[in-house]
């Protein structure tokens, strides 16, 4: 228990340490913001400073921060470094910054912020990535919640012939369909601090049912703890744990939720302090999943190919019916508060692509429409097809750290940009790019190379990236020199 102890130290300090750094950096100022100077009554609405956050801790802790550290705990007590560590100067950092840069850029979407700092070219890239990622995440989003309601609470077969799961899909997909298209503060501000209440009486719960039920937790110095994955840390750790420690999805919430701050300084606990959080809930789940390992009630392949299962042995394990119950509640609502912002994202996206105006009905559903018929398409093929979740899944996780190479890249610039330290951003982007490199080239859904050529070409690629940035990176300093 010592070594999760020491990460958690290392997560609650470390981040009111390095947040309050990032907020000097930024210099919140007293500038009226997007919620203020362009109301629309739809996407840019003001909301309190509680209401925001809560609704960005929502938006962006899905399933990842749950399904990805369970599978995580496979690599060892490591985690409970790993994890804290990422989240602060990574996956925190990453939120702040993306949420504040759209805040001072009228609200903009991450694409136009990509197109605005980083040119046209790597944003059509961009655009194509993040687009996938969305429509990937809506799948994802009601496949799991979907799966975990009937197997989990009403004890039913989750397959495809099951009539009632395809009831449950339909009144999340119906959900899904309201908050994507209706103002942001008429469902999603208004039913968030129910689901908020929820999320957090979860997460306190399992954290304090790891206590409470002595659950025996690895430490980082035992000779042989028995964990089957330690030895392939890298990149197949991040790519697994992708939304606990840092996750290129959370940039399209942050620009969501930067249409409804009022005060810039408002930012460090919407962006940065609710990532924090979210890794709370990562290091308690892996955290369990190790525990329950430990005490033998599931097994290593159990935490490798059916972690949803695992949540609820754990939570009725930890927590008796009624507060397993209420915890794999929480665990539903998880992803279904990410779901339904990931598709409005989408739609927000496609719309400034297109340059459609998103306050006229008409645009909203010429955009939804296709939106939601591929979403139900592709989630008939990941049903019907037994190995259509795990190739979902991975391409999502690698989908998301791309995205987050991306964000940090762009974050770079505008550092530059503003003469800020850039290293902040290009170190997470450098090591981010290694991971999703090496990932790629090897794994079977990429292409299929030895380890040790897919180093060396990612260890190459990522030279060129740090090459790169540092150039376009002094090219930005000189210019904003000779602008003084």
């Amino acid at each position: 228990m010592t070594t999760f102890l020491i990460g958690l130290v290392l997560l609650v300090v470390g981040g009111a340490v390095y947040g309050r750094v990032c907020e000097r950096v930024m210099k919140p100022t007293d500038g009226p913001t997007p919620a203020t100077a362009i109301q629309d009554g739809v996407d840019f609405v003001p909301m309190g400073k509680w209401r925001n956050s809560l609704i960005e801790l929502l938006n962006i802790a899905g399933t990842g921060p749950i399904l990805g550290p369970i599978q995580g705990a496979l690599f060892g007590p490591i985690a409970f470094v790993t994890i804290p560590v990422g989240c602060v100067i990574a996956g925190a950092f990453h939120d702040y910054m993306v949420g504040m840069i759209s805040i001072r850029n009228r609200g903009g979407q991450v694409p136009a912020l990509v197109r605005l700092f980083l040119g046209r070219g790597i944003y059509y890239v961009y655009s194509v990535f993040v687009c996938l990622l969305l429509l990937l995440i809506g799948v994802v989003f009601v496949y799991t919640p979907g799966d975990i309601f009937v197997s989990q609470i009403l004890h039913q077969d989750s397959m495809l012939s099951n009539p009632t799961l395809w009831v449950v899909y339909g009144v999340i997909f119906a959900y899904y369909v309201a908050a994507a298209l209706l103002p942001i503060d008429k469902i999603i501000g208004r039913i968030y601090p129910v689901f908020g209440a929820i999320l957090l009486v979860s997460a306190i719960g399992v954290f304090v049912g790891l206590f409470a039920n002595g659950y025996s937790l690895p430490e980082l110095w035992d000779a042989d703890p028995g964990f089957p994955l330690a030895g392939s840390f890298v990149p197949i750790f991040f790519v697994t744990v992708t939304c606990g420690i840092m996750s290129g999805f959370h940039s399209t919430q942050a620009t969501i939720v930067s249409r409804t701050v009022t005060d810039e300084r408002e930012g460090r606990v919407t962006f940065y302090d609710m990532m924090v959080a979210e890794g709370f809930i990562a290091m308690t789940w892996a955290a369990a999943a190790m525990g329950a390992l430990g005490r033998g009630l599931v097994t290593a392949e159990q935490l490798a190919n059916a972690p949803t299962a695992v949540v609820g042995i754990v939570s009725y394990d930890m927590l008796g019916p009624i507060g397993g119950l209420i915890a794999l509640v929480g665990v539903i609502v998880l992803p279904i508060t990410s779901g339904d912002t990931a598709l409005r994202g989408l739609r927000l996206t496609l719309g400034e692509a297109f340059g459609l105006d998103m306050t006229r009905k008409r645009n909203v559903m010429a955009v939804a429409t296709p939106i939601f018929a591929v979403v139900f398409a592709v989630l008939v093929w990941a049903k019907a097809d037994s190995a259509g979740f795990g190739v979902l899944w991975r391409y999502f996780s690698w989908a998301n750290e791309t995205c987050g190479v991306f964000a940090l890249t762009m974050i770079a610039m505008y550092m530059a940009k503003n003469r800020m330290p850039y290293v902040m951003a290009l170190v997470p982007g450098a090591f981010y790019l290694f991971v999703v490199a090496s990932y790629i080239l090897n794994a079977h859904i990429g292409f299929n190379l030895p380890w040790t050529a897919a180093y060396i070409v990612a260890g190459a690629a990522t030279a060129a990236y740090v090459a790169f940035v540092m150039r376009a990176a002094s090219a930005e300093f000189k210019s904003a020199a000779q602008l003084r």
